[in-house]
């Protein structure tokens, strides 16, 4: 394992680079759909829908993020195998599992008022 461990290392600050990308990349995209809809003119309601959608997608990359976070951790765990690294891996594990599972069920009850909204629309 000894043999592998300096590769370990190079793979998981790369995974935390792409994570860190993922982020900016997120945010770059979502800032444009974020700023978009305010050069145009829009209703209120369609702007604040926008809104609603670029929260959503942000979400979508930080999820995508702690994701690709977790799997670096993991690879460093299993290069650095003592006791701290794995209760050090356990406590950041839960505490973006814990982040991961209600952002994504922020994203899942937005899309459902979105959905609510549009089928009052259409009766009206």
């Amino acid at each position: 394992m000894e043999f592998f461990a300096p590769y370990l290392n190079i793979i998981t600050t790369v995974l935390y680079l792409v994570s860190v990308a993922i982020l900016l990349w997120g945010f770059v995209l979502c800032l444009k759909d974020f700023l978009a809809p305010h050069f145009r003119r829009m209703k209120k309601a369609e702007r604040m829908r926008k809104l609603a959608d670029v929260k959503n997608g942000l979400g979508g990359y930080i999820l995508l993020a702690l994701e690709v976070l977790i799997v670096a951790d993991i690879i460093d765990s299993i290069a650095k195998p003592t006791f701290e690294d794995i209760l050090r891996l356990a406590a950041i594990v839960a505490i973006r599992t814990v982040i991961s599972y209600f952002l994504n069920k922020e994203i899942r009850d937005s899309e459902q008022q979105e959905k609510i909204q549009d089928k009052e629309k259409e009766t009206e």
